[in-house]
């Protein structure tokens, strides 16, 4: 029996042999299969768009920059790229490389282009601006300014001199973008709907298209941001080096109207001094004594449509319960008991003391919308306990 077995293995050996040498890896269909895969395009958007209005929204300068770069799943050496654009007439082609150049370039002269850049944003607000003591400060202002640059720009040594040379040099080499770039930017003549399309074809030369539709919308003024006077409260800080820290923030006549308790010799705000490092900001902060018988009250101009958020901080006294409340106001309101009335309120806020610590200030957000108004007022007032307020500030929300 056990002859039987080795024989019976040795005749599958042989079988097995006999098959295997039949097999020819150079037939057709045997061995390694053909790639009958294509590539699977697909880019990435990033708006570059840049513009420029003068102050009253008059438009200076548009680009209409996108910049573009493709890719797919292949990771392979001779892939290449073909985009389309439609519609195309007018469209410029940049090289993705240009505006690291020339903001390589900026780096260099950092110096010389801040100080260019703070001119250049006095010399955008005097054309609009209407007290003429506003425009008086701003012209000295940029009188100081330029003579700043012109130290600036003697002190740029040999070396940078050098480096901003080779930068320029690599500028005026750059070849042009072509629409066989793998990334590049496109500088659209114009808002419209594009169609972006893109061809990516792999060594073995299998292709594969894609597209998109871009929407370029036209250019609008960038909303200024509102100015709010002396926001800290501290001494000199208004527009000309002066200012007491409140000025700004009393009510305007009949004063006797935005007195809680109706007296004509009403003062507003009192001015409470804190040495260095416990306020937000300064060594000054708003007081408002525990009578509550005090109010800020300040005016700003705003854009109508836009949507703000007013920020500020609170610093509560702990010995009694107590609020503060700030509010932003309807331009029209024009008494302490309107400004309670939600009517005329665009955005309010209530805090108190509850679990605060004396002398450590919280900041507080308030979003509003400026619907039709041009301008909004900034309210606040307290009950209970003595109460400061410090550093407001105001963003235009995105």
């Amino acid at each position: 029996m056990k002859k039987y077995l080795i024989n019976l293995k040795y005749i599958v050996l042989g079988v097995f042999i006999s098959l295997t040498s039949c097999v020819d890896d150079t037939l057709p269909d045997v061995g390694d299969l053909e790639d009958f895969t294509s590539p699977t395009p697909f880019y990435s958007v990033a708006d570059v768009s840049s513009s420029e209005f003068d102050c009253n929204d008059v438009e200076l300068i548009a680009n209409y920059d996108f910049n573009f770069q493709a890719g797919s799943n292949l990771a392979v050496n001779g892939t290449q790229y073909l985009w389309s654009v439609t519609p195309s007439e007018g469209l410029t082609l940049i090289n993705k490389d240009l505006p690291v150049l020339q903001q390589s370039i900026d780096a260099q002269l950092s110096a010389v282009v801040a100080l260019e850049a703070e001119i250049a944003k006095l010399e955008f607000k005097i054309p609009c601006e209407s007290n003429p003591d506003k425009v008086t400060v701003m012209e000295a202002q940029i009188a100081d300014l330029e003579i700043a640059l012109q130290e600036a720009e003697d002190a740029v040594t040999d070396e940078v001199k050098q480096n901003v040379a080779d930068l320029e040099a690599q500028i005026a080499s750059l070849p042009a973008a072509t629409l066989q770039d793998q990334e590049l930017i496109f500088s659209f003549p114009g808002p419209d709907v594009y169609t972006i399309g893109l061809t990516v074809t792999d060594e073995l030369g299998k292709s594969e298209y894609t597209e998109k539709i871009i929407t370029v919308n036209q250019a609008v003024p960038t909303i200024p941001v509102p100015e709010i006077a002396e926001p800290g409260f501290e001494d000199n800080s208004l527009f000309d080096g002066t200012g007491d820290g409140r000025a700004s923030w009393d009510v305007p006549s009949p004063r006797v109207n935005w007195n809680p308790f109706g007296q004509d010799s009403f003062s507003g705000i009192q001015i409470n001094t804190k040495v260095e490092g416990v306020l937000p900001e300064g060594t000054q902060a708003a007081k408002f004594p525990s009578d509550g018988g005090r109010v800020a009250y300040q005016e700003i101009e705003v854009t109508p449509g836009a949507t703000y958020v007013l920020t500020y901080f609170t610093g509560f006294n702990v010995d009694v319960y107590g609020t503060m409340t700030v509010s932003v106001l309807t331009p029209e309101t024009s008494s302490y008991t309107e400004a309670k009335q939600e009517a005329n309120i665009l955005g309010s806020r209530v805090d108190n003391n509850v679990g605060r610590v004396a002398d450590v200030f919280k900041k507080h957000a308030i979003t509003f919308e400026a619907g039709e108004n041009e301008s909004v007022i900034i309210f606040a007032t307290n009950t209970g306990v003595e109460t400061r307020l410090d550093l407001f500030d105001i963003v235009v929300k995105q």
